[in-house]
C-alpha cells in the first residue's frame, strides 16, 4: 500500500514539474477499516477549444521477489541487451509513464500540445480495480473530470507478436461460477464407508464433465445462440495478422504433450482466443490436492469454472443457461446430495469501431513510425475499465498496446524492450498530432436520454453494459 502511494505521489509531482495539474482523488471505497490507494487525475489543458484525449493506466504491479526465479532484483529497473527488466516495466508503469515523456518531449521542443491530455491512473488494477466504478460514476457528471473527454486511449495490453504493432478493438467478457456438492457433515474413511453413500466428488465430476467436450465445444444448450457470426469484413482482418501457430505452441509449451492445439490454422486459433466463447474448468476446492494419497471421501467439494463471453452474449442470460444446465445434469444423477450453484462474478465483453477517427489517428501514427499498417486484433482477456469508460461517457475507447507478446507480464523477468519504449513515445506523440488534426464538433454521443443518478446506482451498471436509457 505505501509503495503504491509513493508511486502515485511521485507521478503527481512529475506532472506538476511538467506544468500540468494533478489531484489525488480519494478512492471511493477507502475507509478507516480498509485504506485504498488514491486515484490520480492529471491534466494538461492547453486550449479548451482543442480536442481532449484521456489516457488510462495503472501504477500498481503484481507481487514479485528475486527468489521467484528473477535474474535481477524485480524492483530495480535493469537494462540487459536492450531489455528493461523489472516488475511493472511493461504492465503498466512503462506504457503509462511513456505519456509523461511524450509531454516532456513537446515541452523541450517548445511545441504546444496539439490536444488537451488527461491522465486517469489507478493503483488497484491488479486487485480488481476496487473503487474505480464508483469513481467513474462521479467523474462523468456535468463539470466532472471526464465530462469533456473526446477520446480514450489505454495502453495496458500487448502486441499479438514480437515485431508488428497492433490496435485492439475488442475484449471478451467473463462469467465465473461455482458448483458445490455436499454428501455428509465431515470427511469419511473410504475403506470403511466407500461404496455405501453417494459421494459428492462423483456427482461434481459428472457435472463438470458435462459442460464441454475435449475439443472445447461448450455443451450448454443455447449458449451459442447470441454469438455474432463472422462477417467477410471481419474475416479479412485476420488474414495479415503477425501470428505464427508454431511459435504459439512453443509459448504455451505443448511440445512435450503432442505438440498440438485444438485448431491448426492461424485464423481459427486467433478466433478461438478472441471472438468465440470458451469454457475453462479451474479447480476443485475441498478435495485433497497434496502429494501422495489421502484415502478419504470428501464431505463437501466445490468446482470452479468460467466462460469467456463475446458479442452479443447477454450476461444475465448466460447465468440462467448455465444454472439450468447444471441443475438438469445434477437431476440426471438422481443423487440425494445437496447441490448449490453460485455466480461468482464477471464482466461484460467490449467491442469498438475501428473506423472511428480515434482508431484512424492511431493507425496513421503507427504507419509513420513503423512503415506498416497495424494489425487490428481482439483479446481473450477482460479489461473492465474499457467497457466502463465507453459506457459511462459514450465516447470511443481504444486500446493501443506498445509492448511485445513476450514481455512476460505477471511472470518472472518481466521486461520492456528499449526499442519498444522509444517507438512508443514516437507513436503516442504522433497519435495526438493526428487527433489534433480532426476537425468538426465534439464526437456525438448516444441521443438517448442520459442516465440519472438512480440509474447509475444499479449494482454493476457499467459492468453489465448500461450506458444509456436504451440499455436499461
Amino acid at each position: 500500500m505505501s509503495d503504491i502511494n509513493c508511486m502515485m505521489e511521485w507521478t503527481a509531482a512529475h506532472i506538476h514539474r511538467l506544468g500540468g495539474d494533478a489531484t489525488l482523488m480519494p478512492n471511493p471505497k477507502s475507509s478507516q477499516e480498509k485504506e485504498l490507494p488514491p486515484i490520480l487525475l492529471g491534466d494538461f489543458v492547453v486550449d479548451p477549444s482543442k480536442k481532449t484525449v484521456c489516457v488510462y493506466g495503472h501504477l500498481d504491479v503484481q507481487p514479485a521477489d528475486k527468489s521467484d526465479g528473477w535474474n535481477t532484483d524485480p524492483f530495480v529497473l535493469t537494462e540487459i541487451d536492450g531489455k528493461l527488466f523489472g516488475r511493472g516495466s511493461t504492465d503498466d508503469k512503462g506504457p503509462a509513464l511513456s505519456w509523461l515523456w511524450v509531454i516532456e518531449a513537446y515541452k523541450d521542443l517548445g511545441e504546444d500540445l496539439p490536444v488537451n491530455i488527461k491522465l486517469l491512473y489507478e493503483g488497484m488494477e491488479e486487485s480488481g480495480s476496487e473503487g474505480m466504478e464508483e469513481a467513474v460514476m462521479e467523474l462523468v457528471k456535468p463539470g466532472g473530470f471526464l465530462n469533456d473527454v473526446d477520446f480514450f486511449c489505454i495502453s495496458d495490453n500487448y502486441w499479438t507478436g514480437k515485431r508488428k504493432p497492433c490496435i485492439t478493438y475488442g475484449l471478451r467478457g467473463l462469467a465465473a461460477f461455482m458448483v458445490t456438492v455436499q454428501c455428509c457433515e465431515q470427511d469419511l474413511h473410504s475403506g470403511v464407508i466407500g461404496g455405501t453413500i453417494h459421494e459428492a466428488m462423483t456427482d461434481l465430476v459428472h457435472i463438470l464433465a458435462s459442460l464441454k467436450e475435449p475439443t472445447g465445444k461448450i455443451l450448454i444448450d443455447g449458449i451459442m445462440d447470441d454469438v455474432l457470426p463472422v462477417t467477410p469484413e471481419e474475416q479479412a482482418l485476420y488474414r495479415d495478422i503477425d501470428f505464427d501457430v508454431d511459435s504459439f505452441k512453443e509459448e504455451v509449451r505443448v511440445g512435450n504433450y503432442g505438440n498440438r492445439v485444438i485448431q491448426e490454422d492461424k485464423e481459427s486459433v486467433l478466433m478461438a482466443r478472441w471472438r468465440f466463447p470458451s469454457l475453462t474448468l479451474h479447480g476443485i476446492q475441498g478435495a485433497f490436492s497434496g502429494e501422495g494419497v489421502k484415502t478419504v471421501v470428501p464431505s463437501k467439494v466445490t468446482g470452479k469454472f468460467s466462460i469467456r463471453t463475446v458479442p452479443n452474449m447477454d450476461l444475465e442470460k448466460v447465468k440462467q443457461l448455465v444454472q439450468a444446465h447444471v441443475e438438469k445434469e445434477f437431476a440426471k444423477l438422481r443423487s440425494p446430495n445437496k447441490m448449490t450453484f453460485e455466480y461468482a462474478g464477471g464482466g461484460n465483453w467490449w467491442l469498438s469501431d475501428i473506423k472511428h477517427p480515434n482508431y484512424k489517428a492511431a493507425a496513421k501514427a503507427i504507419k509513420k513510425v513503423f512503415g506498416v499498417r497495424p494489425d487490428y486484433n481482439r483479446e481473450g482477456g477482460s479489461i473492465p475499465i474499457a467497457q466502463m469508460l465507453e459506457y459511462a461517457t459514450k465516447m470511443n475507447v481504444m486500446l493501443l498496446p506498445v509492448g511485445a507478446c513476450d514481455d512476460m507480464a505477471h511472470s518472472q523477468n518481466e521486461k520492456y524492450n528499449r526499442i519498444n519504449l522509444i517507438n512508443a513515445i514516437k507513436v503516442l506523440g504522433l497519435y495526438i498530432c493526428e487527433l489534433g488534426e480532426i476537425r468538426g464538433p465534439k464526437p456525438s454521443k448516444c441521443r438517448c436520454e442520459p442516465l440519472t443518478d438512480e440509474d447509475l446506482m444499479i449494482p454493476g451498471a457499467f459492468v453489465r453494459g448500461f450506458g444509456c436509457k436504451c440499455q436499461i
